[in-house]
């Protein structure tokens, strides 16, 4: 496979963007080698500048759940452009786009719109403070939401700890405000509760996490949250951000039948476009500003075209799609268990809905301690040899991989196949 004009690129890129890309994971340092830099993509293909073609499991990191450069999607944003890019105004796009977000998702009774996953957690956790005047965040171990400073935190293994910062440039003092307990773990939440009575501000949780791999949450988990939470004043916080609308039409929420009190949405929210969410209850929304002391703004918040991307997306997400997610899912699920068996390979598939990894470790995976347990450098070989294969497959084993209505059973199938290959 050629790699030319992509290592060229890179080589170029790297010289004036820091490790030549503009988000950590696209460098390939997990993995090594050239990242292939993309010249277009359509449906479930991507298409490189050295002109490889590959299946994509990536999705733009999720977005893309009706596949790359669906026509109706890109039809209504060349439609929303020939009447302005930005208008830093209210408009009548921004109105039918809320009114769509919350009769899809229940829990939302009052919504902002922001530009990116991290303005979206970040906005949702200082309403939460806000609300309930208290300052302590509990967060959960392998859980990502975000690079604002008091979510870049780590913690010791198994136990409760205030955290120390996991980047420079984040003061002590900031993330000693962010408490990190194991995720999936009952026990040491309630005990976070009982020890702090009356401080925590808010409980932030991917559902189903995506960051340290595809982890689902045990029986109980997120329901002991949302009731913690509410016995002892505090918000429970869903980051659906990269969940929402991937695993039902009102997300892992809906797909477990939960109501949170805030909630952070955005990659599908804008269809590939820079828009993101937060919004809950209408009691704490109020206090945003204008209408409360909790300030947030942006000036390109509720941008026309990345909302008539949304409005495209959105309007397009019905029962029959989610089935057929559920049918490739589970067909992928099933090939990459069967091949990983005919190789004796240790591999564990975990799977929800169309969020899939496959740990290389016995399994399950059910916190970061688990998952921090692969075999780092099977992965990187996996992912070379997939690679190759013209499968695009996300550059970290820590990272979710994405299935959209636009891949075929037969994408699948040369899926497994290039597995097995590479398990060999």
């Amino acid at each position: 496979m050629k790699r030319d004009v992509s290592g060229a690129l890179f080589e170029r890129a790297q010289r004036v963007i820091v490790a030549g890309v503009n988000s950590p994971v696209r460098a390939f340092r997990a993995v090594g080698g050239v990242p292939p830099f993309i010249a277009r993509a359509r449906g479930s293909r991507l298409f490189d500048e050295d002109g490889n073609e590959f299946i994509d499991y990536v999705g733009s990191w999720g977005p893309a759940i009706l596949g790359h450069a669906d026509p109706q999607v890109i039809a209504a944003v060349q439609s929303a452009l020939t009447n302005g890019l930005s208008f830093g105004a209210p408009t009548a796009l921004e109105v039918e786009f809320a009114e769509l977000v919350t009769s899809m998702v229940p829990s939302i009774e009052l919504m902002r719109c922001v530009s990116s996953g991290t303005e979206a957690t970040m906005s949702a956790i200082r309403v939460a403070r806000g609300f309930t005047g208290r300052d302590v965040l509990i967060k959960f171990e392998g859980c990502y939401h975000g690079h604002a400073d008091h979510l870049l935190v780590k913690a010791g293994s198994g136990a409760a700890t205030f955290g120390e910062p996991d980047s420079a440039g984040v003061p002590a003092s900031v993330a000693r405000l962010t408490l990190t307990l194991p995720y999936n773990d009952i026990g040491a939440l309630e005990r976070a509760f009982t020890d702090s009575p009356g401080v925590i501000a808010a409980v932030i949780v991917e559902p189903v996490v995506g960051n340290m791999g595809c982890v689902p949450p045990i029986a109980g988990f997120l329901e002991a949250i949302i009731a913690l939470c509410k016995r002892d004043g505090a918000v429970s916080i869903f980051d659906e951000v990269m969940t929402g609308f991937r695993l039902s039409r009102a997300g892992a929420q809906g797909h477990y039948g939960l109501h949170p009190d805030l909630t952070a949405l955005g990659k599908i929210a804008g269809g590939g476009m820079p828009l993101a969410i937060y919004g809950g209850r209408r009691d704490i929304m109020s206090k945003v500003a204008p209408l409360g002391p909790v300030y947030q703004a942006g000036t390109l918040s509720g941008n026309p075209s990345a909302v008539t991307a949304g409005l495209a997306t959105l309007s397009r997400l019905d029962a029959a799609l989610y089935a057929k997610l559920e049918s490739l899912g589970a067909r992928l699920e099933a090939g990459l268990t069967e091949a990983a068996a005919k190789a004796n390979a240790e591999l564990c598939v975990q799977r929800v809905g169309s969020m899939l990894t496959p740990f290389f470790t016995r399994g399950p995976v059910r916190n970061w301690n688990d998952s921090a347990k692969q075999d780092k450098e099977r992965f990187v070989r996996f992912h070379r040899s997939l690679l190759e294969q013209g499968i695009y497959w996300p550059a970290s084993q820590y990272e979710a991989a994405f299935i959209s209505v636009a891949h075929s059973e037969a994408d699948i199938d040369r899926t497994v196949a290039a597995a097995a290959e590479a398990l060999k």
